[in-house]
């Protein structure tokens, strides 16, 4: 953001809310930005799509302008693309582990090496500013690294105990289900893709990818990333077209499906995968809450606020779009956050002189503007922002701060998914978390005192999957050893952990029962011989097998 005023922005004049000058795109040295020919050329040929195929032109949101014609797959396509998948996951899974996790060690390294071409990428395609671009390439990284150092103790047969100790032996296996689909969104088309993509491929199946059109490229970037890595042709197999046709066929030809997108959307996709009996972990919408407590310091709240709203243009997952604060710190903490709301730099380029940068699509401006509007229509005040930047780019808008939302406007309840916070005062810990929990969605959350205690208890109160402690949503996203994951109409399943490798594993149970060929030179045992004692002797032994079983606190 232009910091050459002095309490007036450029195209809010005298507190009107309205559009600054209109973008020339002309003027601007990003429109003539162009990705090399053949290198897209190269990108789009891992399309899976027939001759002659239809095509989706994305744009660039810093400037509108064309980015490249994508090519679309069609049904027909996604089913062959999930045979291709499938013929080449039986030699993938046959290779060990070791093997398969190596190829996530080289991944880590290169997404480090090659970390400006798809930033550049990111930027390219989504609008955000290269700050937030850069936590794609730090996630995907921390998820290489994770996976490739412990997916052999994650995927390693666990031994239980068996029906007779020491003569039944068990061991609990995890097998690949064989194909992962995976629908992507536009938002983190790196993380959301490739962050995904890993844990699948280690546990030793095959990936059908469906990136969102808008930013294909990212997720082609990642295939070829994934090729140089060592990756065997085959195994990944990407396809591109919307939801109800090619997201549809995704789900039809796979053994687990993994959905990122809106609550809407995820319901469809839980439906379709049910009734396949394909199992589905599904990240959906969310109503992000902060708690701010009365013993904070406010300058550290309102910093740690800024980014857990704002990063990314607000178009995050588990981005804050409701703050409650206590009322005894609510005056101080609204002039900080306010203020560092307000000295956020909004602006387009490939480098990192900018906090902000656009949103993704028009359909999101226009989501942002209804909200921000019907709220002030019903009483919001503005504190920060609410101004559409056109002067900057065709979708920029400011980072906005309202207080006074109405309960009844859609702001309150309903996912903006942009740079929109909205701040309530509250009196106690326990009115804040009420206030937090009265949602119907439960994905992240955030909670700032200084007393770590204090908002460790409070956050197990909160119904949410993650919730950050004097932090945002970093601590927990970055923690990748941590399941991540929401509650409600937020999703089901998980990603990260251990958690998330089992996603896309099937359970196998196998028990050896000894002695019942004989051993060691002595007549056949075991279970065989207590099943002969006969139907009214043998209930009687194992009763008193047990009792002493228990007496021995064998569990």
């Amino acid at each position: 953001m232009s910091q050459d005023h002095e309490g007036q922005r450029p195209g809010h004049d005298g507190g009107q809310r309205g559009s600054a000058e209109l973008y020339d795109p002309e003027t601007d040295p990003l429109a003539t930005y162009v990705l090399e020919p053949e290198d897209v050329a190269t990108l789009l040929r891992r399309v899976v799509a027939s001759p002659g195929a239809q095509a989706h032109t994305s744009h660039a949101p810093f400037t509108g302008a064309p980015i490249a014609a994508v090519p679309l797959s069609t049904p027909d396509d996604v089913a062959r693309a999930a045979r291709s998948a499938r013929a080449a996951q039986r030699l993938w899974s046959a290779r060990s582990v070791r093997e398969r996790a190596a190829v996530l060690s080289r991944v880590h390294d290169l997404v480090l090496a090659r970390q400006s071409d798809v930033l550049d990428l990111l930027q390219l395609e989504t609008g955000k500013a290269r700050v937030s671009a850069f936590e794609e390439v730090a996630d995907i990284a921390l998820v290489a690294r994770h996976y490739a150092a412990r997916a052999r103790r994650y995927l390693a047969p666990r031994r239980v105990l068996g029906t007779v100790p020491g003569l039944t032996d068990v061991r609990v296996l995890r097998h690949p289900v064989g194909v992962v689909g995976i629908i992507a969104p536009w938002n983190f088309p790196l993380t959301l893709t490739l962050g995904d993509v890993l844990p699948a491929l280690v546990a030793g199946n095959a990936v059908l990818l469906r990136p969102d059109p808008q930013t294909a490229l990212t997720a082609l970037w990642a295939a070829e990333l994934l090729e140089d890595a060592g990756l065997p042709p085959g195994v990944l197999q990407v396809v591109v077209g919307d939801g109800p046709t090619v997201g549809a066929g995704v789900v039809e030809h796979v053994d687990h499906v993994s959905f990122t997108g809106s609550t809407r959307t995820g319901r469809a996709v839980a439906a379709s995968a049910g009734d396949k009996l394909v199992p589905a972990t599904l990240e959906l919408g969310g109503k992000n809450a902060m708690y701010v407590a009365d013993d904070v310091d406010v300058e550290t709240a309102a910093e740690g606020a800024v980014r857990a709203a704002f990063v990314g243009a607000g178009q995050v997952c588990v981005s804050i779009e409701r703050i409650y604060v206590h009322r005894d710190v609510r005056d101080d903490f609204l002039e900080a956050f306010a203020r560092r709301t307000r000295d956020l730099r909004l602006g387009a380029g490939l480098d990192y002189r900018s906090d902000v940068g656009s949103l993704t699509s028009a359909a999101q401006l226009a989501t942002v503007v209804e909200h921000v509007e019907d709220a002030i229509g019903l009483g919001a005040r503005v504190l920060a922002g609410g101004v559409h930047r056109s002067d900057l780019g065709p979708w920029f808008y400011e980072p906005t701060v309202l207080v006074d939302v109405s309960p009844h406007g859609r702001l309150f309840r309903e996912e903006t998914f942009g740079p929109v916070v909205a701040v309530y005062p509250v009196a106690s810990d326990d009115e804040a978390v009420a206030a937090m929990n009265d949602t119907e969605f439960g994905l992240n959350a955030s909670i700032w005192t200084r007393d770590a205690r204090r908002g460790a208890a409070l956050a197990r109160r909160v119904h949410a999957g993650t919730v950050n402690v004097n932090e945002g949503y970093v601590a927990t996203w970055g923690s990748v050893g941590a399941p991540q994951g929401g509650w409600g109409a937020s999703g089901i399943g998980v990603r990260h952990g251990r958690e998330g490798l089992w996603e896309t594993t099937r359970l196998q149970s196998v028990a050896v029962q000894h002695g019942a060929h004989g051993a060691l030179g002595l007549p056949p045992f075991g279970l065989r011989r207590l099943f002969e004692l006969g139907t009214d002797v043998w209930p009687q032994v194992y009763t008193e097998l047990l009792r002493v079983m228990k007496a021995a606190r064998l569990p």
